[in-house]
């Protein structure tokens, strides 16, 4: 697969400009969500309190995708994307006004990430479909690898960035560039992108559809069992996620400028691996691909966090962990995209949400309460044991280091387990 041609930029035109806009708006909501994680954790110094951020937006998403896919597949898809991005800056907007009258508390962030968290219930599986309908289906692959870009450039400006403006400008400059990529992705989204509706959209009940799309997982044992493979994957990834600060935060070679360069450096990983993953050949084995290497991100990143103690290795790491996910992304893309018909993509991708990411919320909670209830106390009694004290250091940070290497031993059998169940799959590309 070559890379897009200056004479293909006509057929992928509505797609170039949904996902610029998009992906700029994705940019100024990722800012606000760090920048209002460094300012819970200033405020409660816990782990848990902090990942409760990200499990406050991800619990909707897990509990509602499968009827928010069935909404999807029966009505305008356009309007959708419309009306859930109005209700994700009144969001912002209401963190605005109750920061600057003094009245902003922990419990309201909670609250108003649900509320957002629903709308990207509703919106994501419109937007999933709303990709296949505007683009042929021969640029699946490097169109894929444009959206990973874009992710990975996400990643990469959202944590520089979000420290940035917080430590310049306080949370109002924070928001002030949320609301304003999101009337860049708003203007472009309502006068200049058309989305064609599916002929065969149906008007049974949402249920019914639902039904449909976890009877069709159901039929197809290859998509559900990499469905399940990657749940497990985001498992291990979240409390990956919710382990790091209280891994760097106190550290003294770290702090919050430091987290926010290592967070960069997986986004500089996946822009490496994005801008290949359009010129790699089509492999003989995509189902092999997707967990080869998953086994190679959590099999040596959490490992070398645990043992490492520089902001070097640790960015090292990072990179190591995170460079072959778009290439694992895009091979998954193009087998769901040629595999669940297009008028069955709105409720089979929303299903589909709801199995894969259900472990998110509990990796977050579980990283998080391990950090702060088991394994930093467990290092307070016993970390002066000269084993313990040269593997994982001392000191607060001490536990989330033993939290990493619980993440390798178990992200490493995640993915062992899953390989040897895949090989019993075949899957042929149309």
């Amino acid at each position: 697969m070559k890379f897009i041609k200056k004479n293909d930029l006509f057929e992928l035109k509505d797609f170039l400009i949904l996902w610029s806009t998009q992906s700029i708006s994705q940019l100024g909501s990722s800012i606000t969500g760090f920048a209002l994680s460094l300012w819970l954790y200033e405020k409660t110094g816990s782990s848990l309190s902090t990942a409760a951020l990200t499990i406050c937006s991800y619990t909707p998403y897990v509990l509602m995708s499968i009827f928010a896919g069935a909404l999807t597949d029966r009505f305008n898809k356009k309007k959708i994307m419309l009306g859930c991005d109005v209700f994700a800056a009144i969001c912002t907007v209401i963190v605005f006004v109750l920061f600057n009258t003094n009245r902003l508390m922990v419990w309201h962030l909670y609250i108003l990430n649900v509320v957002s968290g629903l709308m990207n219930t509703v919106q994501q599986p419109a937007s999933e479909v709303a990709m296949t309908l505007i683009m042929p289906e021969k640029y699946y692959q490097a169109t894929s690898g444009l959206r990973s870009l874009s992710n990975s450039l996400v990643s990469i400006l959202n944590p520089l960035a979000a420290t940035a403006l917080y430590t310049f400008t306080g949370l109002n400059g924070v928001i002030a560039a949320d609301l304003g990529s999101f009337l860049t992705a708003f203007t472009a989204l309502l006068f200049f992108i058309r989305i064609p509706e599916n002929k065969n959209n149906r008007k049974d009940s949402v249920l019914v559809l639902a039904r449909e799309g976890l009877m069709f997982l159901k039929e197809n044992p290859l998509i559900m069992a990499l469905v399940l493979f990657m749940s497990g994957v985001n498992l291990v990834a979240s409390a990956f996620d919710a382990t790091l600060p209280g891994y760097v935060l106190p550290n003294p070679k770290g702090g919050s400028f430091v987290l926010g360069i290592i967070t960069s450096c997986s986004g500089i990983a996946m822009v490496i691996g994005s801008l290949a993953v359009p010129f790699l050949p089509k492999p003989e084995n995509r189902v092999k691909v997707v967990y080869l290497t998953m086994l190679f991100s959590l099999g040596t990143e959490n490992f070398l966090l645990a043992f490492s103690r520089e902001p070097v290795l640790w960015c090292i790491g990072q990179i190591i962990g995170w460079i072959l996910v778009p290439v694992m992304n895009a091979n998954m893309d193009v087998i769901l995209r040629t595999t669940i018909p297009v008028e069955l993509q709105g409720r089979v991708y929303a299903c589909r949400n709801t199995l894969q990411f259900f472990s998110i919320p509990i990796g977050l909670f579980l990283g998080g309460f391990m950090v702060d209830n088991v394994c930093e106390p467990f290092m307070k009694i016993y970390g002066g044991l000269p084993v313990l004290k040269t593997l994982f250091g001392t000191g607060k940070g001490s536990g989330a280091a033993v939290m990493m290497l619980v993440l390798g031993i178990s992200g490493s059998l995640i993915c062992i387990t899953a390989g040897k169940n895949l090989k019993k799959y075949h899957y042929n590309e149309k």
